[in-house]
């Protein structure tokens, strides 16, 4: 079969299964599998596919089409312009947190230090640490296999070289029970979906992403009050805090950041018009 034949027949059986980009998918899985590029199919249509290959190709396929994520499949996930290793431990690293990591890099200083709490996969933290000069950072998790995943892109983002354990630590623990010292920086994407709701999620994410990565309590603000009760001991004076939130959290996450003590609270909203980002100085260190 040619490379068109493939993807076509591929694209047939993912808009048949509900896949609701059923051409991007069955293109980037082609791509995969054949190591080809985004013009292949436009330009090299015609082209036959190694029968290996093509036997791997409609594996995938049937896997994509049982709703498996498309990144649990390549095992990789691009943000900020960097591939991240992905797995079922941990949260697919999705566009809307690159305003976080957007946002916190417009104040992030040559030298700073950096606390990333639910780090997962380390996406936010290893690209800030890219994108900067000299900062140091702890991420921190409560499980251990989504550390093992952020040790290991650690590794693939910033290079084996890159002064472990002296520059950047991987830590679990709760939140800030383990954690010691203080930062310029603390940053965080923490669960903040509401219980209720998890179940009403497509099945990609509500089937095949850890549910601890998702459940943000009863009203979905539970970790944002513990996240930003526990940053007043591990704050520098003039330190920043910077969350994302849920599209409708814009208004009580800052009400909660201005009671914890902090300053010049802003929410960003994020390319499609919704609040994404809420952050504030804390001024004195310590929370009024």
């Amino acid at each position: 079969m040619t490379y068109r034949e493939y993807y076509e027949t591929g694209r047939a059986v993912l808009a048949e299964a509900g896949i609701a980009e059923a051409d991007l998918d069955a293109r980037l899985l082609l791509e995969f599998v054949c190591h080809t590029e985004r013009n292949t199919l436009l330009a090299h249509g015609e082209r036959e596919v190694d029968a290996r290959q093509g036997k791997h190709y409609r594996t995938l396929i049937a896997e994509r089409a049982k709703r498996i994520p498309l990144q649990h499949l390549t095992g990789v996930q691009e943000f900020m312009g960097l591939d991240f290793k992905v797995n079922e431990h941990v949260l697919i690293p999705r566009q809307d947190t690159e305003i976080l990591v957007e946002e916190v890099l417009r104040y992030l200083h040559d030298g700073m230090s950096i606390l990333d709490m639910c780090t997962g996969s380390g996406c936010i933290l290893l690209s800030l640490l890219h994108y900067s000069n000299g900062c140091s950072g702890v991420g921190v998790d409560i499980s251990e296999e989504a550390l093992d995943v952020a040790g290991q892109n650690a590794v693939r983002i910033l290079g084996p070289g890159f002064g472990l354990p002296d520059h950047i630590v991987f830590q679990q623990g709760d939140l800030f029970e383990q954690v010691e010292g203080k930062f310029e920086i603390i940053v965080s994407n923490p669960p903040y979906i509401e219980s209720a709701v998890i179940h009403t999620l497509m099945p990609e994410v509500r089937l095949h992403e850890p549910v601890e990565a998702l459940d943000g309590g009863e009203d979905g603000l539970e970790f944002y009050r513990r996240i930003i009760s526990g940053s007043r001991r591990h704050l520098t004076g003039g330190g920043m805090l910077f969350l994302e939130i849920g599209y409708n959290q814009g208004e009580a996450v800052s009400l909660l950041m201005e009671k914890g003590g902090f300053s010049d609270v802003t929410v960003v909203k994020d390319y499609g018009g919704q609040n994404r980002v809420v952050y504030g100085t804390m001024v004195s260190g310590q929370g009024l």
